[in-house]
């Protein structure tokens, strides 16, 4: 089944329920079906054939997730364009991936009109929110979609762009069938669930958002990153479940009054998109409950490849199983998972090697980049990049990117491990872990640091704790503080960024 497959599936069973609710207002499901006919019908209308690359530019709102739905019953393919990108970036997502029709919110106007000036392949822009009528006008108000085939392009998502230039990633229907299918077997997913849409729909969330389609679950939509604003959310709307990157969670546990709150209704608080303090995993459960949950994925394999739900680290008392909560999962039910060298062998358990996985979870491959695509599928399997150990009982347990490794004095040094570390401190918000030049070692630790607000903390004494904590070889030599570490759209920090003041100059680049 296809994304809009499931939505109506929902519309069916639950007409009245509520779709989408935002600070504007709130759409029926039965409702929100009938624009996204009339829509689908218009985008036909106006000559756009079935796999058109369709670019949406807004705000998480209600009236982007109907949109999206247009899209998706129209058989286009969405090019997720993040509002926080740069326009310039913008640009070069649209003109690579060849987008035709753009639609925009009255908000990003200027940068939509930029865009059509700019990306020869764009035919049109068209305002969502105000105007929209007058383009669905001469279209049929109802729209009859093709016969589902799992091979036709869902969407093409940009990936993180932390080393370079987004590549662009073909999402089959089938992709998001897999996925969906993960996490149905792994976690609550029953009628008239509620769920919390924070970060960019144009990522995770949007997608985690259409899972809650098919039994009348209604997505409650945040236009901007509010830590006290999601907390008073989780209350006053009863949410049930919710994603979050770590950055976001680390900002609402620095919260004094993040334990004023009831979050009784809650069953899954996911937490992904990178690796999570150990640390602030527990503080979290104390805070929310026994309901943090992990998924691990990427863009490449959609946030499924392995799952951890609440009862998987704890034990028969309710205690957690620390090793289990360290960990980020094991595979899901439609994957098969390896730990593989260089070489392609698979590893015994115990042993560090990158995170391989196989299945219909997979992805078709980069957009027009055969090259690419041919790199991160030797051996049969896709490589995530990841460094992970998996254990006797299939709980796998990330120690580091693969590019992010830091080689000191012949040693493998893997900044996860001190980040992780640094983050047991209680003034520590956020930490990113990087190798510089070092005369001596090649290259040395150094740990840059974002502390909580009025929180205050000394070089010496981080790594003075980071050397009990993890020996000498693998503490922090030196520590910057910020304000605030350099992130993506996601949220993710951004080790180019980090690491580009300490390389410049120097003969070799470590990306």
């Amino acid at each position: 089944m296809r994304v809009i497959d499931f939505f109506d599936q929902g519309a069916e069973l639950y007409p009245g329920n509520l779709a989408f609710v935002d600070d504007a207002g709130s759409v029926t499901y039965k409702d929100a079906q009938h624009f996204s006919k009339h829509l689908a019908s218009a985008i036909r209308h106006h000559g756009y054939e079935k796999g058109t690359k369709v670019g949406v530019l807004a705000p998480n709102s209600n009236i982007a997730f109907l949109t999206l739905l247009g899209v998706f019953r129209s058989e286009s393919a969405w090019i997720p364009i993040n509002p926080r990108n740069a326009n310039a970036a913008n640009m070069d997502i649209l003109d690579r991936f060849d987008a035709s029709l753009l639609f925009y919110h009255s908000a990003f106007e200027s940068d939509a009109l930029q865009l059509k000036d700019s990306v020869e392949g764009i035919q049109e822009i068209v305002c969502i929110d105000d105007g929209i009528e007058s383009w669905l006008e001469g279209a049929e108000v109802d729209f009859e979609i093709g016969e589902e085939n799992p091979e036709d392009v869902f969407a093409v998502f940009p990936t993180g762009g932390t080393t370079g230039a987004p590549k662009g990633v073909v999402v089959l229907h089938r992709n998001l069938e897999a996925m969906f299918t993960n996490f149905w077997s792994h976690f609550k997913y029953h009628d008239n669930t509620r769920h919390l849409v924070v970060a960019p729909m144009t990522h995770s969330s949007g997608a985690l958002g259409c899972m809650h389609f098919a039994r009348g679950g209604t997505n409650y939509i945040m236009s901007q990153v509010n830590p006290l604003g999601i907390i008073e959310a989780i209350e006053k709307h009863k949410i049930t479940h919710l994603f979050l990157p770590p950055t976001v969670l680390y900002m609402i546990l620095a919260l004094p009054e993040v334990q004023d709150f009831d979050y009784s209704s809650l069953q899954h608080f996911l937490i992904g998109a990178a690796p999570c303090s150990l640390t602030k995993l527990k503080e979290a459960i104390s805070i929310f409950g026994p309901v943090l949950t992990e998924a691990f994925g990427q863009t490449e394999a959609p946030a499924s490849i392995t799952a951890k739900a609440p009862w998987d680290y704890l034990d028969e008392t309710g205690e957690i199983i620390e090793s289990r909560l360290k960990s980020i999962g094991r595979p899901c039910v439609l994957n098969q998972v390896a730990i593989l060298d260089d070489e392609g062998n698979q590893l015994t358990r115990g042993e560090a090697g990158e995170i391989c996985v196989k299945g219909r979870l997979v992805t078709q491959g980069y957009y027009n980049n055969p090259e690419a695509t041919e790199e991160i599928r030797k051996f049969g399997w896709h490589h995530t990049g990841d460094i992970g150990v998996m254990d006797d009982e299939g709980y796998i347990t990330i120690v580091d990117r693969k590019k992010d490794m830091i080689i000191s004095g012949g040693f493998n040094v893997f900044p996860n491990e001190i980040e992780q570390t640094v983050c047991q401190l209680e003034q520590v918000q956020d930490c990113g872990v990087i190798g510089v030049p070092d005369d001596k070692w090649g290259e040395s630790v150094k740990a840059i640091v974002q502390l909580k607000p009025g929180a205050s903390l000394g070089e010496a004494a981080l790594i003075k704790y980071c050397k009990i904590q993890l020996g000498s070889v693998k503490s922090p030599k030196s520590v910057d503080f910020v304000g605030d570490l350099p992130r993506s759209p996601a949220g993710k920090v951004l080790k180019t960024e980090l690491r580009k003041k300490y390389w410049q100059g120097q003969e070799r680049a470590v990306n």
